[in-house]
């Protein structure tokens, strides 16, 4: 019997070698061979990881902070997904159990193709867009992957008759926002908009969870001698959001019909002066913390030197926004509007901060820690 050797390179295609009248033929087998095609998506089986909810979704951005929380959740539901990527094949395979054998196909992405993205996209019905970067680099500036890049995966999309667009964007996008990420992150919803008028938008507030550069970054700052903040915190209101939440929104705006052209605010409960906050954090933590007043020129001087390495520490862009005041606006649909129940940060800061305390008080409950006090 001749033996068929399956050759995969870089998660992207299999090649597959049929001996014919002595003569090995290359055969080239794309990354949507294995995703049933479009005009076949109706639910099938009982529902669960072993069904097919209907749903093939592409998810940009799905080797980050959210995107795993939205692959589990679709993984979950039978949905078969295309993920691209730019990292390691070794960095995905924590992805692969989210789902059922076959159902999850990973698939390497040249960044600066179009086509690319083009087969990414070509058989899905749902389309997400998660893509985003905190700071930029020599390869990419905030323009090209909030703007450019969203057009692009926009215009495909509309090309290939994708059902549903899901584009995820950020709280406090505006025109004229000192931060530069805000900026280019409303001028990629305005460029979304244009090329698909139907695309569902998303704009979270900053997340929190296990995985997360938010909780994390204010508890590791106690390495510095405590936590520097302008004003000590006390002129920046956020109102961070459950990482968990944001993912069963994008998986309830992709279901539900009425979400199409729409815009969402996804915030928390609660909303917080930054002092208060930080000192919650440390009181989950049993540390003390040290909250002191640092100058913005000193903050923005210190970032401009963070900014010299490859992975920075510290931004200026980052220093704007970390005490940017959340704004919500009139009228504009939130979680609630998708079906969800936001969770406050009480609730969900034991799962992000217990690593960082003493074995003394690691397994302590939070039950008769004082809540963060909360902003009118």
């Amino acid at each position: 019997m001749a033996a068929i050797l399956v050759v995969r390179s870089a998660g992207l295609a299999g090649h597959q070698l049929s001996p014919i009248a002595g003569v090995a033929v290359l055969q080239t087998r794309g990354v949507h061979n294995n995703v049933i095609p479009t005009g076949a998506h109706t639910p099938r089986g009982r529902g669960g990881r072993s069904s097919f909810s209907g749903i093939c979704a592409t998810v940009f951005g799905g080797t980050g902070f959210l995107g795993r929380y939205v692959i589990n959740k679709l993984g979950r539901d039978g949905s078969q997904i295309v993920v691209p990527h730019r990292c390691d094949w070794y960095n995905t395979l924590y992805l692969r159990p989210m789902g059922d054998l076959g159902q999850i196909v990973f698939s390497e992405l040249d960044e600066r193709d179009p086509e690319s993205y083009r087969k990414m996209l070509k058989h899905s019905n749902v389309v997400i867009n998660m893509i985003g970067r905190d700071w930029e680099t020599r390869n990419f500036k905030f323009e090209e992957v909030n703007i450019d890049l969203a057009r692009t995966i926009a215009q495909l999309c509309k090309e290939e008759g994708v059902e549903r667009l899901i584009h995820v964007s950020s709280l406090n996008a505006d025109p004229n926002s000192p931060s530069k990420l805000y900026r280019t992150k409303f001028e990629g919803e305005e460029a979304v908009k244009e090329a698909f008028p139907d695309a569902t938008i998303l704009r979270p507030a900053q997340m929190f969870g296990r995985e997360d550069r938010f909780l994390n970054y204010y508890a590791n700052l106690r390495a510095f001698g405590g936590v520097p903040l302008i004003s000590r915190g006390r002129k920046t209101i956020r109102q961070p959001v459950y990482v968990g939440d944001v993912a069963t929104a994008i998986i309830n705006a992709a279901k539900e019909r009425d979400a199409k052209g729409k815009t969402f605010e996804l915030v928390g409960p609660n909303r917080y002066y930054l002092y208060d906050m930080v000192e919650y954090i440390y009181r989950v933590m049993h540390r003390t913390p040290f909250i002191y007043p640092y100058p913005k020129f000193l903050y923005m001087l210190a970032a401009r030197f963070g900014e010299l390495k490859w992975r920075p520490l510290l931004t200026r862009d980052q220093v704007i926004r970390d005490h940017h005041t959340d704004e919500t606006t009139a009228g504009v649909p939130g979680l609630e509007d998708l079906g969800v129940t936001p969770t406050s940060l009480e609730a969900g800061a034991i799962s992000v901060l217990r690593r960082h305390r003493i074995h003394r008080w690691y397994e302590e409950a939070v039950d008769d820690i004082q809540p963060a006090k909360t902003a009118s």
